[in-house]
């Protein structure tokens, strides 16, 4: 149960702040660590299922693919600079964003925090912004 994606789910639903910022969120995406994949589909904003591959022509909105060595470096509980944000990769060309990017840039704030939720001590708060408690209730 070392692999943070194994710890992607349960890490990701315990924060109600960040599933209340999903809360208009379906999509189904590829995440590549090196030969290592996962389709990860969010419904509403809760992390529904991942699933490991190998897969045979998977159906995904988009993929966020690394080497292994750059996912590993953004899961330490202090990434070093370059490492510590998903689009700092994107812009050093370490993560490739694929496919149909509208709803990773729609809910960047929830991605940043949902890949980043499953670093040791981690506080969401300072990743992105999240809401505190969910709207009240009308």
């Amino acid at each position: 149960m070392n692999d943070p994606i194994d710890r992607l789910m349960q890490a990701a639903n315990a924060h109600p702040g960040l599933v209340h910022r999903g809360r208009r969120l379906d999509t189904t995406f590829l995440l590549e660590s090196g030969t290592a994949a996962a389709l990860v589909q969010i419904r509403a904003g809760r992390v529904e299922s991942v699933r490991k591959g190998p897969f045979v022509m998977p159906g995904w909105d988009f993929a966020l693919r690394a080497e292994a060595e750059e996912w590993a470096r953004f899961w330490l509980p202090v990434p070093p600079p370059g490492h510590h944000d998903l689009l700092a990769m994107i812009k050093r060309r370490a993560l490739r964003l694929e496919g149909d990017v509208k709803p990773f840039m729609t809910h960047l704030f929830y991605f940043k925090a949902l890949l980043a939720s499953v670093r040791p001590d981690v506080s969401l708060s300072a990743i992105a912004p999240l809401p505190c408690d969910p709207e009240p209730a009308r």
